[in-house]
């Protein structure tokens, strides 16, 4: 993994497998590592989404591009007040279903610090 983003190694319903993190339903994945994306620590709800809280961990640790995948059927939603948040700082937003989202998400950490909220179920 190095100091890049770690790779997302597969995705099915409700499981993901992570380089160096192992298993598990949700991640947050930035630039040197990430972790199980645990949506009880900000509130986080398919509506209204994605929380300003979910993403601050990207950017401390220097994401300049984040990638949301929003669930094999797109049901998870964006806040936005976390749009507006990643705005602020610059920074670029993808926002897809999470197959698509994860292609994406590998070739920007090819290019640069790329952070990343994946979801695994609907």
């Amino acid at each position: 993994m190095e100091s890049g983003s770690p790779r997302v190694l597969s995705v099915s319903w409700g499981r993901m497998e992570v380089e160096g993190l192992g298993e598990g339903k949700d991640f947050k994945l930035y630039p040197g590592g990430g972790r199980e994306w645990d949506w009880s620590e900000t509130g986080t709800r398919h509506s209204p989404g994605v929380q300003p809280g979910d993403v601050e961990e990207l950017l401390a640790h220097g994401a300049t591009s984040v990638v949301i995948g929003r669930g094999l059927e797109v049901r998870l939603e964006v806040d936005p007040a976390t749009l507006a948040l990643l705005r602020q700082h610059r920074v670029t937003v993808h926002s897809l279903g999470t197959e698509e989202a994860v292609e994406l998400y590998h070739r920007l950490a090819a290019e640069g610090p790329v952070g990343a909220l994946f979801h695994s179920t609907c």
